[in-house]
């Protein structure tokens, strides 16, 4: 067999816009992926796209290359996700087309802003991946004016749940009494602005992120959608490249 046709089992299924590698290799293990009639449950599986016959759940997985890049403003009140088990609102519930796409990363309940939804596993893997580093700004609304040693523990890093975030880029929004700033990190941990706020002692009024990767909110409205241009497109894959050959010098 040439070892240099050979691919991963869960990149060539998430060349097909199944889903997101991290998704992908839970079915692996759920035992729901065979590779030529045989269940294959080991991460880290390679596989010859030229000849082996793949399947998810029984059917045929072929490579797709008619990707879709939308962005969406989202409002608060809805869950990132393809469906919710409480029957509550979804962000796909905007969204008004016919083909599979998928949320990358999250934002919680109560976040409104900027969400990239796709259907190109591969470039998602790795802009949810946090060795890309790619960049996330929020603005943040606070309860009470932020003081100079809560600006300085924000961004030098915080203490959470025994883990301390990287450092952060915060900006105070000025003409607001220090009660607004922008806060950019590249982490993506569950909720992490809001416990990074409410660990020096405050508290989130509103969140809403305005920045991703190269992407910014101007002239999207909330609850409302749009295609990437193709310079777009472009960009964010050139920001997973700079990521991958920042991440081999690391």
């Amino acid at each position: 067999m040439n070892e240099d046709k050979l691919t991963r089992l869960n990149k060539f299924i998430a060349s097909s816009g199944t889903a997101s590698r991290r998704k992908i290799d839970e079915l692996i293990l759920q035992g729901r992926v065979t590779v030529n009639s045989k269940t294959v449950v080991e991460l880290g599986s390679r596989i010859d796209p030229e000849k082996d016959i793949v399947k998810l759940d029984g059917e045929s997985i072929r490579k797709k290359n008619n990707f879709i890049y939308i962005l969406l403003y989202k409002p608060a009140g809805y869950i990132t996700s393809t469906k919710d088990e409480k029957n509550r609102r979804t962000v796909m519930d905007l969204v008004g087309i016919n083909q599979r796409i998928y949320p990358v990363g999250r934002l919680d309940y109560e976040t409104e802003g900027l969400l990239l939804l796709t259907n190109d596993g591969e470039l998602a893997n790795c802009l949810m991946h946090p060795k890309f580093e790619i960049n996330k700004t929020y603005f943040v609304k606070l309860n009470r004016p932020i003081d100079e040693k809560a600006f300085q523990r924000l961004q030098k890093g915080i203490l959470l749940e025994g883990r301390r975030t990287n450092p952060a880029r915060i900006n105070i929004i000025p003409n607001t009494g220090r009660t607004q700033i922008k806060v950019s990190i590249h982490e993506g941990r569950n909720r992490q602005v809001r416990k990074m706020i409410e660990s020096v002692g405050l508290f989130v009024r509103k969140l809403r992120r305005t920045e991703y990767a190269n992407l910014n909110d101007n002239g999207l409205k909330v609850g409302k959608w749009r295609f990437l241009n193709a310079k777009e497109i472009s960009q964010l894959k050139s920001n997973v490249t700079r990521g991958v050959q920042f991440a081999r010098t690391k």
